[in-house]
């Protein structure tokens, strides 16, 4: 079900959202096979940790478009598995289907690895509730689509403090 072509528009947000000195997460909202909204992370350039994230933004603009609150027959396509306050955002729009490249443990790894590189002075803000858990204690359900393009989605690593 999930298709190539849009989560490679994800990866692409990703990457200006990083070429705009944020973290290099994308998301992009799928309806009727035609992309109607793209998100881009502004965390650090907005200082904004609520409304910075990527799939806020899409969920935001998804929504101003079809002037309505809720996103039923919609596809989210992100580049990292939503937090749980994202993943909480896809259920109250109501969106059926979530597909995701990296997820939690992937970045989890990466923010270890940086954490030790740094010696210590890396720190990143978690709640350690991955998506699953909150579809599954949330309604409407939501299928969770994970690790698709996992690899492609992990090169965005790279682009982290450039």
């Amino acid at each position: 079900m999930p298709e190539e072509k849009f989560m490679q528009k994800a990866i692409e947000a990703a990457v200006q959202s990083a070429h705009n000195g944020d973290y290099g997460h994308g998301a992009v909202i799928v309806l009727n096979g035609e992309i109607i909204a793209t998100g881009y992370e502004t965390l650090k350039s907005a200082n904004d940790p609520v409304n910075g994230h990527a799939e806020i933004d899409a969920i935001r603009k998804a929504c101003q478009l079809l002037k309505q609150p809720y996103l039923e027959e919609t596809i989210m396509y992100c580049t990292a598995e939503p937090c749980p306050m994202c993943m909480s955002a896809i259920i109250w729009a109501k969106m059926p289907v979530v597909v995701h490249a990296i997820t939690r443990d992937d970045m989890i790894a990466e923010m270890e690895r940086l954490k030790s590189e740094s010696g210590g002075k890396f720190s990143w803000r978690q709640i350690a509730i991955p998506a699953s858990e909150i579809i599954e204690k949330g309604e409407p359900k939501v299928e969770l689509i994970s690790g698709f393009m996992r690899e492609e989605g992990l090169k965005l690593f790279e682009l982290t403090g450039k």
